[in-house]
């Protein structure tokens, strides 16, 4: 016996049999492709939204390339910071208005009651699924949503910035949370760019001081204007050297993709000092010391984005101006280029996507 999924959805809603255009990736490594798609009826749970913004993270170029361990399947629409508002809701869809702006972030969906659910740690749930990455993300006109899984944006967010803030902003505001940074901590953030210029600030609004380090001044001027008192050129002088002299980090967080900037974070901490885990390197493989590891009592943390109460926070610092965001808008047409600029490392901080 066939059922029927009742919807609800405005005159926004994508009819089926027209779609809407999206960015695919069919081949790892190959360009994306920007086409028209079918419209995909919703589960009960799923909402759909008119996608206005979304960033382009260095996951999203990892997804395309296949670079990780897991890869997805394909064909893909990458992009986990979708900014958009809903316009068709499944016929069990909670917590959402047809016209409300919601971020659509990398945790599409958790099971809700194993032992890291029920405990406030979804990001860890094995169930979950991931947008852009095992169910198709935002880099479109239109995305799906689990309706449990979308975190609504205060009217004083603009959708430009909401973007970023859903990926780059709660992934390094819950890394200062991992890392336990409190008033007068050192903090060292290694890598200033979509994360990096975010976690700045983050540590300074916990009360750190904050040495930022990269390899490209711009990034590094940009990081001194959000608040980071010291800086260091890695490429001229060597970060261990210069963090060590003042003092050593009380935490390092390393969001540069290099599994040497990783060690050199490591090597900047102070006795006591947390280094947390936060960019994935396509080259998986980091060396540490066991000895001074032990009797420097160093700890080191993953931590992998956040949860949505942590997005929730983020959305409402930035309400109340304590955040900035940087970035520049491009076409999703102009995809390709924007990956490349990336990965030339010629963007200051965030290019955001817009349909």
């Amino acid at each position: 016996m066939s059922t029927t999924v009742m919807s609800h959805h405005d005159q926004g809603a994508p009819d089926a049999r027209i779609g809407y255009r999206a960015a695919i990736v069919r081949d790892f490594g190959q360009p994306l492709v920007v086409e028209q798609v079918s419209a995909q009826e919703l589960t009960p749970e799923q909402i759909r939204v008119r996608i206005e913004a979304c960033g382009l993270c260095h996951t999203d170029i990892h997804a395309a390339h296949g670079d990780w361990p897991v890869k997805p399947n394909l064909p893909l629409i990458p992009g986990h910071e979708g900014v958009g508002r809903v316009v068709e809701l499944g016929s069990a869809a909670a917590g959402v208005t047809i016209g409300q702006r919601v971020a659509i972030p990398w945790l599409g969906y958790a099971c809700g009651t194993c032992d890291y659910c029920v405990s406030g740690r979804e990001t860890l749930c094995e169930h979950q699924q991931n947008t852009g990455y095992s169910v198709d993300g935002a880099f479109a006109e239109f995305a799906t949503a689990d309706s449990r899984y979308v975190v609504a944006v205060p009217d004083a967010v603009d959708p430009i910035d909401a973007a970023p803030l859903t990926c780059a902003g709660v992934t390094t505001y819950k890394a200062v949370k991992v890392a336990g940074t409190r008033s007068s901590d050192l903090v060292a953030v290694f890598g200033v760019g979509g994360l990096g210029h975010l976690a700045v600030q983050y540590a300074r609004i916990a009360g750190a001081r904050v040495i930022a380090v990269d390899v490209i001044e711009e990034k590094l001027a940009l990081a001194r204007q959000l608040g980071a008192e010291f800086t260091v050129n890695a490429a001229e002088q060597d970060p261990v050297e210069a963090i060590r002299a003042l003092g050593g980090a009380d935490q390092a967080i390393a969001l540069a993709v290099s599994p040497r900037s990783f060690e050199q974070a490591y090597g900047s901490l102070r006795r006591g000092g947390t280094l947390v885990f936060v960019a994935l390197p396509a080259d998986n493989d980091v060396t540490l010391p066991i000895f001074e590891t032990v009797l420097g009592g160093i700890t080191v943390v993953g931590s992998i984005v956040g949860t949505r109460k942590d997005l929730r926070e983020v959305f409402e610092l930035h309400a109340a101006g304590l955040t900035k965001v940087i970035s520049e808008t491009r076409p999703l047409d102009h995809v390709n280029q924007a990956i490349a600029d990336v990965e030339a490392g010629r963007v200051a901080a965030r290019i955001v996507l817009q349909p």
